[in-house]
């Protein structure tokens, strides 16, 4: 769910509350840390800080336990290594990024490094949500933060084709700087920086397990979606590490599509089909042959009719007599928006009659509304509201009591901190991975990128991926760089048909090096 930063959410969603796009999904949040008052010369703070990070208790060692589970019939052995990685900065070490490994015994196994986005969220949700050997039921209709956590072997793994390494990027999990306030958002919460040690990580897990000699891939959610391209090109032409595949996971990859919507057709284009896509699924109609038509019309007389504008008098009725159609809304409704529909105002529409609200995440995925009279969502996303408890409970009984992994640390599924102090103005965020992404393909013939996406997922919607990778040149085969969409929105993994069709897709793109 992951996807991108609160002030994203606010304006896309139309939420007035926290609403990081996770997943990343989903998250336990951890509040700020809270900080004495600053010495004039602030130095008084920066002594205060250092002490805290001396007195912060040390990590423990790396622990290992083995596991196994049945998959496709068979038992499958396994594994699993939680521990930490050292940051360096000049030779002082200013924090600790902890991974959760899962291995196989075998020679030529692939690896493949797992993150989730945010800015703020730990890799639990691919982990246990979507690839890990363990799955734990969330982000689906009906499910709820109070029922038990409880592991269940994940009939949609990827460990019988690859070890899976999942990364918690600083101030997430139970990751942490130790070096002050100041210092770690220089080092760890900003664009670039993020880029750059993440990219070191995987290097030296690579180092430390003599695993070099692996061919290796990365799979991204959301946020981490738009860190899979940048990673990748920084490893291939910084670090001389060169990934075999990349799988974006309702990636992030392009910030600046829904801008300048007054004028653009694009982000009337970006949300439309993710919709209709929702009503189709409501209708039980959801397949990928009702969706073609969609598609087709959302980039031809939908794209011309809105930049027509007052110039064809008769280009706005058609687009609300077709909107309606596709979408099942009341006339009046999509009549007033000119067709445009605003993503916020139709997730208290759809469902207003109920009391509920749809999920920016997936908005057949709904929450009661505890303010349905306000001008304005005044709650936070119901699935995001939804995962925090699962999530963390599960993952923290797994890593403490299931592996004995037991660090004197409070563990963040998704950090406020992290995201309220991360650079969304930066310049690097607002050009997005697209660039990178075309880079690393250029540079790499062998190099093979599978972007998937949710048919409902309106914070990261397909379309966007859609109309990205139809912007880029082939450079060779043009199944290099391939869109694929399934039932579900942003953690469409939730459905096991939809995970059952993401393993297959992806494991087809690896037997292809």
């Amino acid at each position: 769910m992951d996807s991108f930063l609160l002030d994203s959410i606010r304006n896309r969603a139309g939420a007035a509350v926290l609403g990081v796009l996770l997943l990343a999904w989903g998250c336990s949040v951890a509040g700020a840390q809270e900080t004495k008052p600053a010495s004039a010369d602030g130095k008084g703070a920066a002594k205060d800080k250092d002490r805290e990070a001396e007195k912060e208790a040390p990590l423990p060692a790396d622990a290992h336990v083995a596991q196994s589970i049945q998959l496709d019939g068979k038992p499958l052995h396994y594994t699993v290594t939680v521990g930490a990685l050292p940051v360096n900065d000049k030779g002082k070490k200013i924090g600790e990024v902890v991974f959760t490994a899962y291995t196989v015994e075998g020679e030529d196994r692939p690896v493949t490094f797992a993150l989730n986005g945010g800015p703020g969220a730990a890799s639990v949700f691919l982990n246990l949500g979507a690839i890990g050997p363990k799955h734990i039921e969330f982000g689906d209709e009906g499910d709820s933060p109070s029922d038990p956590a409880k592991l269940i072997d994940n009939p949609g793994t990827w460990l019988d084709f690859t070890d899976l390494v999942f990364v918690d990027p600083v101030g997430t999990g139970f990751s942490r700087s130790l070096v002050p306030a100041d210092e770690t958002k220089k080092q760890f919460y900003s664009t670039e920086a993020d880029i750059h040690y993440l990219s070191r990580i995987i290097y030296d897990w690579l180092v430390k397990n003599g695993r070099m000699g692996s061919r290796k891939y990365f799979v991204g959610e959301s946020y981490g979606g738009y860190r899979g391209p940048r990673i990748t090109h920084y490893l291939q032409t910084q670090l001389g590490v060169a990934l075999n595949g990349v799988v974006l996971v309702s990636p992030y990859l392009n910030p600046a599509l829904d801008e300048s919507r007054d004028v653009s057709p694009v982000p009337w284009m970006l949300t439309l089909p993710s919709i209709t896509a929702a009503h189709l699924e409501r209708e039980h109609k959801l397949t990928p042959e009702a969706m073609a038509p969609v598609i087709a019309y959302t980039r031809g007389e939908y794209a011309a009719d809105l930049l027509k504008g007052r110039s064809d008098p008769e280009a706005t009725p058609r687009i609300v007599k077709r909107v309606t159609e596709m979408t099942g809304l009341e006339e009046e409704f999509v009549r007033r928006a000119g067709g445009r529909l605003e993503i916020g105002a139709y997730l208290r529409e759809v469902f207003r009659e109920s009391g509920k609200i749809g999920s920016v995440y997936d908005s057949n995925v709904t929450g009661w509304d505890p303010f349905p009279y306000a001008p304005e969502q005044r709650t936070n996303d119901p699935m995001l509201e939804s995962i925090i408890a699962p999530t963390t409970m599960g993952m923290v009984d797994f890593v403490t009591r299931v592996v004995g992994w037991k660090p004197e640390a409070h563990y963040n599924t998704l950090s406020r901190e992290v995201n309220s102090q991360w650079d969304g103005d930066s310049p690097a965020l607002r050009i997005g991975a697209v660039p990178d992404l075309r880079q690393a393909v250029a540079a790499d013939p062998k190099l093979r990128v599978l972007i998937t996406h949710g048919w409902n997922d309106l914070s990261c919607p397909f379309m966007g991926s859609v109309l990205t990778v139809d912007q880029m040149p082939v450079m060779g085969d043009p199944a290099r760089v391939a869109v694929a969409e399934y039932p579900g929105g942003h953690m469409f993994y939730s459905r096991p048909g939809s995970q059952a069709a993401l393993r297959k897709d992806v494991r087809a793109m690896f037997a292809k090096h």
